[in-house]
């Protein structure tokens, strides 16, 4: 029996002029919905941060449970962080030395504080089933007609995965308004397709963590989480 190898060089080249910058942190809790505060409060010590076009925000989140990462219900729910909690950011590489400006700071969020330590850099994945845990896109009304907006506007993009799964509708406030947000993971992407949504994100609003994917690893789990 023949095996084939696979060709590195037949695999496409990660591109390096997105990453995420991750930063250690020391928190004890932020609230569930902490989107606006947190990029309230890196505009304040990054003021480029909201004009940079390719830059987005991950928002934090607390421990995974055993199926997956669990929300806390309720108004004015906390999300309890331990010490391996993350902030990052998406950014062009050449903003890495600007968001070092971040190190040593203690940011107010939502009237809690937290500290910004180490920063590692991470770059994007060849892996080809994606999660983005808030996607705000036009389209209103059920599942379908949210799935059916996603697969337009990944069409316009040249992205068709083999299976999409959405989440229930979460809401994300603003002192403007509040978004309809749904999770959403996307499987059966090529390699060329997953980097390019990773670099490009999906829908709107990336400054409050809406539309940026990372590779996950287990199409099963998802199926089984309600949000």
């Amino acid at each position: 029996m023949q095996r084939q190898e696979n060709d590195p060089a037949a695999e496409p080249a990660v591109p390096g002029d997105i990453v995420d910058a991750v930063f250690a942190i020391s928190c004890r809790s932020l609230p569930v919905d902490h989107a606006y505060a947190l990029s309230q409060a890196i505009q304040a010590e990054l003021p480029w941060f909201a004009e940079e076009p390719r830059a987005g925000l991950h928002t934090v989140y607390g421990a995974a449970s055993a199926s997956g990462w669990m929300r806390p219900e309720g108004a004015g729910a906390l999300l309890q962080l331990s010490h391996r909690a993350k902030l990052a950011l998406r950014l062009p590489r050449h903003r890495l030395d600007d968001a070092a400006a971040l190190l040593g700071r203690t940011l107010e969020v939502a009237g809690r504080p937290l500290r910004v330590d180490q920063v590692a850099v991470r770059p994007l994945s060849r892996i080809t089933t994606l999660f983005s845990r808030c996607v705000i896109l036009a389209a209103e009304g059920d599942e379908a007609a949210f799935l059916a907006a996603a697969a337009g506007e990944l069409g316009a993009l040249g992205i068709n995965p083999g299976t999409m799964l959405c989440g229930r509708v979460t809401p994300l406030e603003t002192p403007a308004r509040t978004y309809r947000t749904r999770s959403l993971m996307l499987a059966g992407l090529t390699p060329e397709q997953s980097l390019a949504l990773q670099r490009q994100g999906l829908g709107a609003e990336r400054k409050l963590g809406c539309g940026l994917f990372i590779p996950h690893k287990d199409i099963a789990d998802l199926r089984s989480r309600s949000d």
